[in-house]
């Protein structure tokens, strides 16, 4: 059993306790008058119909009319419920009266009845009181559990934080090693750092700016290439004037699947354009690259989750596009900024 479901039982508890001390007030102050199984039998049916009251009205009534803008509709549902209540209570007292405790049979009057489909409206409120203290200790859980949650990451991020320093110090070594023998290998060290610096430090942010976006792309396209038999092609044009922020790792969809899909690794004619253009408060970017219907995005799901993810920051305000033509492949998204 988990913690949370732990939190769970004691709302129940709680609301057990309640009833409980309501037969109680109800059992005491009858059996002082009458005997104690009559006080004990009318106690439980008052209860009892004090709790399909309130229950009736939280969990059915309320939610599906009231919350729902049907309030007229509730209305009237509440009118029409209180009186059966009323009716029912009174004559199912009645009724295990007679047969049990009386020894000679009474009738129910037609006041009396109204007066228990009257009196049902006070139950009627505290089931509203009742509504607000279960939403409390809901609320209250749910914070505990938020607050849990950040401690836990919390902590985890500090242990995790040792892991990339050490690799971090390493890979520093082994590029000062690697520059005494091999500066070329010692630049893909240097970009690979610097990647993961990305990941660590600027990737969990909310935004950054566009030349560190630019700087990351143009690390991992470096290290790609080194993966590739024949050289490849790409024109990186640019075009930005201020540097602007936006969501981290937007850009890196269209870029990871061209090396993923859109490169035929035994081919020397691969040629890619990327286009990133910032104009009148829009971000422009776009990638094309020679491919064919074999290698493009075979059964990916990089576009529709950078589709997913661009609903979610900016709505309808933006623009994602992708084609195939030919023998080219074009992605775009347009994004404000």
């Amino acid at each position: 059993m988990n913690f949370l479901n732990l939190k769970k039982i004691t709302i129940k508890q709680l609301q057990w306790l309640a009833w409980i001390a309501i037969f109680l007030v109800s059992f005491f102050s009858m059996v002082t008058v009458d005997a104690f199984t009559w006080s004990l039998t009318y106690s439980l049916i008052n209860t009892g119909f004090y709790a399909i009251i309130i229950y009736g009205n939280i969990n059915w009534l309320f939610p599906r009319y009231y919350e729902r803008n049907k309030k007229f509709i509730y209305v009237i549902l509440v009118i029409v419920f209180l009186t059966l209540c009323g009716f029912g209570r009174g004559y199912l007292i009645t009724f295990v009266y007679n047969t049990f405790f009386s020894i000679k049979p009474i009738t129910i009057e037609w006041y009396r009845l109204i007066y228990l489909s009257i009196s049902g409206i006070v139950i009627f409120i505290l089931s509203f009181m009742l509504r607000i203290v279960l939403a409390y200790f809901v609320l209250k859980q749910q914070t505990e559990d938020i607050l849990l949650q950040k401690t836990t990451a919390e902590l985890n991020l500090l242990k995790s934080q040792v892991q990339p320093h050490f690799l971090f110090n390493t890979l520093n070594n082994i590029y000062y090693e690697a520059y005494l023998e091999a500066p070329k290998t010692a630049e893909l060290i240097e970009r690979l750092a610097a990647m993961m610096r990305y990941f660590v430090d600027e990737s969990p942010k909310t935004e950054v700016t566009i030349s560190t976006e630019l700087n990351f792309l143009e690390n991992y396209i470096a290290l790609e290439k080194i993966r590739i038999r024949h050289q490849i092609s790409i024109n990186f044009i640019k075009d930005y004037s201020t540097d602007h922020l936006l969501p981290p790792m937007l850009m890196m969809t269209f870029v990871e699947n061209i090396f993923k899909h859109g490169i035929d690794k035994l081919s020397d004619k691969n040629q890619i354009e990327i286009t990133l253009t910032a104009l009148d408060g829009n971000l422009l970017f776009k990638t094309v690259n020679s491919s064919n219907k074999n290698t493009v995005d075979k059964g990916g799901f990089g576009i529709e989750n950078l589709k997913k993810r661009l609903t979610i920051l900016y709505g309808n305000r933006f623009e994602l596009h992708t084609e195939l033509i030919a023998n080219c492949y074009t992605a775009y998204f347009k994004i404000p900024i």
